[in-house]
């Protein structure tokens, strides 16, 4: 199916309906996925595999015990966090089906937990519904959904859904699929309130410019965030990416480029696994480990001279507020107050996990999930 915006669009307004329309007790039940395939499900599903194990971040989200309708997943150490990864199990045992590559994941695996589900991603299966892995489940009798898109449509192209409209798909696909969709629905409202108060503190603000880098290690430089997604969230907290970006993901720039490019703001990117010399910003972390880590990295080759450095303006993020998309809120609020402390001073990102904890993750999210070297 090629996606556009008037397809993604009527696939969210259609699977919105038949979230408000319907529910698990009715019996047999349509959902409408990421690229706005419907997929009959014969029963509310209990026995899920999770091909990319970040969306039991989501799960988690809507209902309580996630990992108890989670029977295998893959890509485990993308939640990048061991600590959050033990939390999310719940005491459960879920196997293992599939590293980080498409290649390792086995259908053998799979089959043999016996699913009622299987959720993908075009990562994992780079084909979506014309990958073998999925026409394979599918002749099983075993049901896929995507729980992303794939586009190579730039930001603002008609053609390619924004940050708001993926998480509003994402979560409207999940609160259908777990019958949680007043849930769901309780959280973009949370989302609206949370992204329209940095609008407010932004309105006709300047973007900052700013060196988002997206893999962050002291043995290597230097990964800048590309125009899709990251860089997505990042205007949205009031902020562009570094001059001379144009690939949509990610682009490896040469030293000399970044320090011949004036930027206001360091941000850089940490997790649980300290491979290359991450700094450890993550679940669970001592943020003054994670301090540490930013400091290394300004040590790198040339980093003293930045004028982000001289002033002090360094800051790191946990990968996973971006790479879990319910979460990309706390990075907005975060780059916004880093990018325009004087507007966004009333802004704290803080009180916003702790309600996100309160009201809506069956397992609470515990900081440090950033960190400065600012103060």
């Amino acid at each position: 199916m090629k996606l556009t915006r008037r397809t993604f669009c009527g696939a969210l307004l259609v699977g919105g309906v038949a979230a408000s329309r319907t529910g698990w007790a009715n019996g047999p039940h349509t959902v409408v996925d990421m690229i706005g395939r419907r997929v009959d499900l014969p029963a509310a599903p209990k026995r899920i595999v999770l091909l990319e194990a970040r969306d039991i971040v989501t799960m988690a989200m809507l209902v309580d015990d996630p990992a108890g309708r989670v029977v295998g997943w893959a890509a485990v150490d993308r939640i990048d966090s061991p600590v959050l990864q033990a939390e999310l199990t719940g005491g459960h045992e879920i196997a293992v089906v599939g590293k980080q590559g498409p290649d390792t994941v086995s259908l053998e695996g799979i089959v043999g937990l016996e699913p009622d589900l299987v959720v993908s991603n075009f990562y994992m299966t780079p084909l979506g519904e014309d990958d073998l892995l999925v026409r394979r489940l599918r002749d099983l009798g075993i049901p896929v959904i995507f729980s992303d898109l794939a586009t190579n449509a730039a930001p603002g192209d008609a053609a390619r859904p924004g940050p708001q409209e993926t998480l509003e798909a994402q979560m409207r696909m999940w609160g259908d699929v777990l019958d949680a969709a007043a849930r769901a629905d309780d959280y973009m409202a949370f989302y609206h309130r949370h992204l329209n108060r940095v609008r407010d503190c932004l309105k006709d603000a300047a973007p900052v410019t700013t060196y988002l880098e997206i893999q962050s290690t002291v043995s290597d430089c230097c990964w800048a965030a590309g125009t899709t997604v990251w860089g997505e969230l990042l205007a949205l907290a009031g902020g562009e990416t570094l001059p001379g970006v144009t690939e949509a993901w990610y682009q490896k720039l040469q030293l000399e480029h970044l320090l011949s490019t004036p930027f206001d703001v360091y941000i850089a990117s940490g997790g649980g696994w300290a491979a290359g010399g991450r700094p450890a910003i993550g679940p669970g972390l001592d943020a003054q480990e994670g301090r540490e880590g930013l400091t290394r990295l300004i040590g790198r080759t040339g980093f003293s001279g930045l004028d982000a450095v001289r002033e002090n303006r360094v800051y790191g993020i946990w990968t996973g507020l971006i790479a879990s998309p319910p979460l990309n809120i706390l990075f907005i609020e975060c780059a916004a107050k880093w990018q325009h402390p004087a507007l966004c001073a009333a802004i704290d990102p803080g009180e916003t996990l702790a309600e996100i904890n309160k009201r809506f993750m069956s397992t609470p999210i515990d900081g440090p999930l950033w960190v400065g070297l600012e103060g």
